[in-house]
């Protein structure tokens, strides 16, 4: 028998944050996904980010579109704001929440079919926009709701599980995101906990539009010899640029000392993050040099993942509109209607 529903009481002795959750406070519901899925793993990234936050599970927004990865809000966050849109639109959506209410944190899940397919235009809008956001993809490189189909994602000359061979060129996500003005943009790996929490920490401080791409290994449709998308594939072929080792005004992550230069890059939110940087001329506030070392990468079959851009002195979407401070559905009818005297006033200054 198989209950699809978690005990509500929890041992009495887990460890609180300073907001006094526990762990399984920002739990959802019991995943229905296959045993091993990678999204499964993402989900307990994002648990395990907000709560070492200190993020009380009430101020997060999480939204997401259509697939496998779109179903995964529903295992996490339990108790936040959702809304599952329809194939493709959750940027849209999500831009229309922002605006309105610009206090809660938004967080977006998508896949590669979900955003690289019918939703591409809405990604694009997001980032160049500078929509305030933590944007995640779940790249596993497959429709794995329609049988394996190859996603837009999926590397030219990958072979699908029933041997086919891909003759089209990937959409890459993490490109477009630099290109078109994303001021965070990493990549990890479902199966590196270590380095994926972390980023998720680092992109829910971020000021600005936050993407990051997860290669989540599909077990059913996409995890065999012949697939770039693979764990076995992935773990060979990692190539980390960085660590993030600590954020402040956070709980700090246990790591491990290693050889490379320590930098610190400031947070639009005025916290501090220390970033650990595993290739000595790497440097992550470079976007055009970020570019380069992805397609250098990316010639030679390696993945680049940790964080490949960030901009300290990030803004977003309300910045640019110049929004009043207060939430847009707190204003009241005469904050929204000031009368016919300042109507008048700005009808003489566009003449």
């Amino acid at each position: 028998m198989t209950y699809l529903t978690k005990p509500k009481l929890h041992h009495p002795t887990l460890a609180r944050n300073q907001v006094g959750y526990t762990r399984r406070d920002y739990e959802g519901k019991v995943s229905t996904l296959c045993a091993g899925c990678g999204h499964d793993s993402i989900s307990a990234a994002i648990v395990q980010a907000c709560w070492q936050l200190d993020i009380a599970p009430h101020r997060v927004a999480k939204l997401s579109g259509i697939g496998c990865s779109s179903k995964t809000p529903d295992y996490f966050l339990g108790a936040s704001h959702g809304f599952n849109t329809v194939h493709g639109r959750m940027p849209s959506v999500l831009t229309g929440a922002n605006l309105a209410n610009r206090e809660l944190l938004y967080l977006g899940v998508s896949g590669d079919g979900d955003s690289a397919s019918i939703g591409l235009g809405q990604f694009a809008h997001a980032m160049r926009r500078g929509v305030r956001m933590v944007y995640i993809v779940e790249n596993n490189g497959v429709y794995g709701l329609t049988k394996g189909q190859f996603s837009a994602t999926a590397d030219r000359g990958s072979k699908s599980k029933k041997g086919v061979i891909n003759p089209d060129s990937p959409v890459d996500l993490i490109g477009m995101a630099l290109q078109l003005g994303a001021t965070y943009v990493a990549r990890g790996f479902s199966g590196d906990k270590t380095q994926l929490v972390p980023l998720i920490e680092g992109a829910m401080a971020h000021g600005g539009a936050a993407f990051i791409d997860v290669i989540s290994p599909c077990v059913a449709f996409n995890n065999h010899a012949g697939s770039t998308r693979s764990y076995d594939y992935v773990r060979e072929h990692n190539e980390a640029v960085n660590r993030i080792d600590f954020i402040d005004l956070a709980p700090e992550i246990k790591a491990e000392p290693g050889a490379g230069e320590t930098i610190l890059l400031p947070q639009p939110g005025g916290g501090m993050m220390r970033l650990r940087k595993l290739h000595a001329d790497y440097d992550p506030t470079d976007r055009i040099g970020a570019m380069n070392q992805v397609m250098a990468h990316q010639a030679r079959g390696e993945i680049a993942t940790g964080l490949l851009y960030v901009d300290p002195m990030a803004q977003d979407l309300h910045h640019g509109l110049n929004t009043v401070a207060r939430p847009l559905n707190a204003l009241a009818e005469v904050d929204l209607c000031p009368g016919a005297a300042a109507l008048a006033q700005l009808n003489a200054s566009l003449r």
